[in-house]
C-alpha cells in the first residue's frame, strides 16, 4: 500500500514513529496528483508550499513536538483564502485573485503541522450539486462505469474526488446546502458539516453567510475527528463563530451507543425514491439496532418546505455577498469601449467574469429581497426555517440523540446528465441535506454499500448542536457495521 492512500490516523503514527518522512509522505501524494490529472481535481498545485511545510513538519517530529495534523497532506478547497495562492472559488472573476491573508481555518491547520498540496476543483462560487459550473471545467468522480465520466457531487467535487482517488490523504470542504455530505456519498468517504459556528468562516469566500460551514472530508470516521479538532475553534474575528472549547473528538470514538436513541424521519421517505436508496437505509437502520440503539419513527413535519426555503434564503445572501466582485478592486475586469463608464464596466465584467448558475441564483436572490416582494418570499422563508429548526428542537427534546437518514436520493450521476433545461433537477439532489444548514446542525455522511452498478452509496447521521462527538461516534459505529473497503479501480 502506497503511502498517499493511507488514512490520517495511520499516517501520523508512522510518522512519530519515524517509519516515513513527512518529505516522503508529500512526494507520494505529489506522484499521486500529478498520476491523476484526469480527474481535474486540483485547480492550482503547490508543490514547493507543500515540500517546505513537509520539511518543517519533519523539523518538529524530531523534536517531539508533533501535532495530530503533523505531516499531514492536505488538498484545500479553492474556496479558502491562502498567502500567495490563486484563490478563485471556481469563478473567472476572481482570475489572478491571490490573498495576501490566510483564512482562520488554513492558518489552524498550517499551525498543527498540516501540509498543502494544492487547491482543489469546486462549483463556482459553490454554487451547484455537480461540479460542472466550475470554470475550470467539472471534476470527475473516481468512481467508473463503463466509458461514463460521473460526476464526484458539489460543490466539494474536487475534495471528494481528490480524497477517494488517494491524491491527498484528506481535503477541506464546505458545506452550504450538502456540498461536503452529497459529494462525499458520491465518492464512497467520510465528510462531516459541523454546527454553524463551530468552525470560522473567516477567509472563506461566502455564498450564503447563515449556512456556510466548513469541515473535513476524510477517508474514514477517525480521520474527521482528528481533522474537525484541527479546524475548530473560537475566532474573533468570525462574529458568528461560538466561544466554545473543542472536545477531543477522537477521544469520544467508544464504538458504545447502547440505549442510545436513532430517529427514523418519517418525511424523508420520498415517493419514487430508488428501492436501492430505501434498501440501504434499512440495511443501516438494522445495524444501529443491532449495535444497541433503540430505533425510533419521528416526524419532521416541515421538510416538505426545505428544499423552496433554502433556495430563497440562500440565492438572497448570494446576492449581496457577490454585489462586491464588481472589476474594481481584485480579480477580472471586462474591457470597455470608448465612452463606457462606471455601469458598463459592472455590467460587463459580472456577465463575463460569472457562470450561468451564479448569474441564476443572483438574479433569483435579487428577486425576492425586492420591494413588494420581500414579504412574500425571503420573510416567509425565514419563517419556515424557524419552524423547520424546530422540528428538530422537538425531537431531541423527545429524547432522539441522532437521526438516521440518506445522504442523497441516488449514487452518482453521469456529468451532463441532470440539470441542462431544468436547473430543479439539480437542485433535488440537496433534498436530504438542506435542513441541517437551515436549522445549522451538524450531520456527517458514511458510505454503506455499493449499489447494482458498483458505486459508492451513503448515509447520513444528523446530530444535536455542538455534539460533533456523540455524532461522530454514532458515524463510527455505523461505519465498523458496515465494513465498507471498496475502492475505485484506479482507471486515470
Amino acid at each position: 500500500m502506497s503511502a498517499n492512500s493511507w488514512t490520517i490516523a495511520a499516517a501520523r503514527d508512522a510518522l512519530r514513529k519515524g517509519e516515513i518522512s513527512a518529505v516522503d509522505l508529500t512526494m507520494s501524494c505529489l506522484a499521486a496528483m500529478d498520476a491523476g490529472d484526469a480527474l481535474n481535481a486540483y485547480v492550482h498545485k503547490t508543490p514547493e508550499l507543500a515540500l517546505e511545510q513537509a520539511r518543517a513538519a519533519d523539523a518538529r517530529l524530531a523534536a517531539g513536538e508533533a501535532p495530530a495534523m503533523c505531516g499531514i497532506p492536505l488538498g484545500m478547497k479553492d474556496l479558502f483564502a491562502v498567502k500567495g495562492v490563486p484563490t478563485q472559488a471556481g469563478s473567472n472573476i476572481l482570475r489572478g485573485f491571490k490573498p495576501e491573508y490566510d483564512s482562520t481555518v488554513t492558518t489552524k491547520l498550517f499551525g498543527a503541522g498540516a501540509v498543502m498540496l494544492g487547491k482543489l476543483n469546486m462549483d463556482e462560487f459553490a454554487m451547484g450539486s455537480s461540479n460542472e459550473s466550475s470554470c475550470y471545467g467539472p471534476a470527475v468522480n473516481p468512481w467508473k462505469i463503463d466509458d461514463r465520466q460521473l460526476t464526484p457531487g458539489g460543490s466539494s467535487g474536487g475534495s471528494a474526488a481528490a480524497v477517494a482517488a488517494d491524491l491527498c490523504l484528506a481535503a477541506t470542504g464546505t458545506d452550504t446546502g450538502g456540498s461536503i455530505r452529497q459529494p462525499a456519498a458520491f465518492c464512497g468517504i467520510t465528510g462531516i458539516k459541523p454546527t454553524y459556528g463551530r468552525v470560522s468562516r473567516w477567509g472563506i469566500v461566502a455564498y450564503a453567510s447563515s449556512l456556510d460551514q466548513a469541515g473535513p472530508m476524510t477517508k474514514s470516521v477517525r480521520d474527521a475527528a482528528i481533522m474537525l479538532g484541527a479546524m475548530a475553534g473560537h475566532d474573533p474575528k468570525d462574529s458568528t463563530s461560538a466561544d466554545l472549547a473543542v472536545p477531543d473528538f477522537e477521544a469520544a470514538l467508544t464504538g458504545d451507543i447502547r440505549g442510545q436513541v436513532i430517529g427514523i424521519p418519517t418525511e424523508y421517505r420520498l415517493d419514487g425514491m430508488p428501492a436501492e436508496m430505501a434498501a440501504i437505509w434499512d440495511r443501516g437502520i438494522e445495524m444501529m439496532r443491532d449495535a444497541g440503539a433503540e430505533i425510533r419513527e419521528i416526524s419532521l413535519p416541515h421538510t416538505k418546505y426545505a428544499l423552496p426555503t433554502y433556495y430563497v434564503i440562500a440565492p438572497a445572501e448570494a446576492s449581496s455577498n457577490l454585489a462586491r466582485y464588481d472589476g474594481v478592486r481584485y480579480g477580472h475586469r471586462a474591457k470597455l469601449a470608448q465612452g463606457d463608464g462606471i455601469t458598463e464596466m459592472y455590467e460587463k465584467t459580472r456577465a463575463e467574469g460569472f457562470g450561468a448558475e451564479v448569474q441564476r441564483r443572483i438574479m433569483t436572490g435579487t428577486y425576492v429581497l425586492s420591494a413588494g416582494f420581500y414579504d412574500a418570499y425571503y420573510n416567509r422563508a425565514r419563517k419556515v426555517r424557524a419552524l423547520i429548526k424546530r422540528d428538530f428542537e422537538q425531537a431531541f427534546a423527545a429524547g432522539v440523540h441522532a437521526i438516521l437518514a440518506p445522504a442523497t436520493p441516488s449514487s452518482a450521476f453521469g456529468i451532463g446528465e441532470q440539470g441542462g433545461s431544468d436547473p430543479v433537477e439539480m437542485y433535488l439532489n440537496d433534498v436530504f441535506t438542506v435542513t441541517l444548514n437551515l436549522a445549522g446542525l451538524p450531520g456527517v455522511s458514511v458510505p454503506v454499500g455499493l449499489d447494482q452498478k458498483g458505486l459508492p452509496m451513503g448515509l447520513q447521521l444528523i446530530g444535536r448542536p455542538w455534539e460533533e462527538g456523540a455524532l461522530l461516534n454514532h458515524a463510527y459505529v455505523l461505519e465498523s457495521a458496515a465494513g465498507f473497503v471498496a475502492k475505485p479501480n484506479n482507471w486515470w
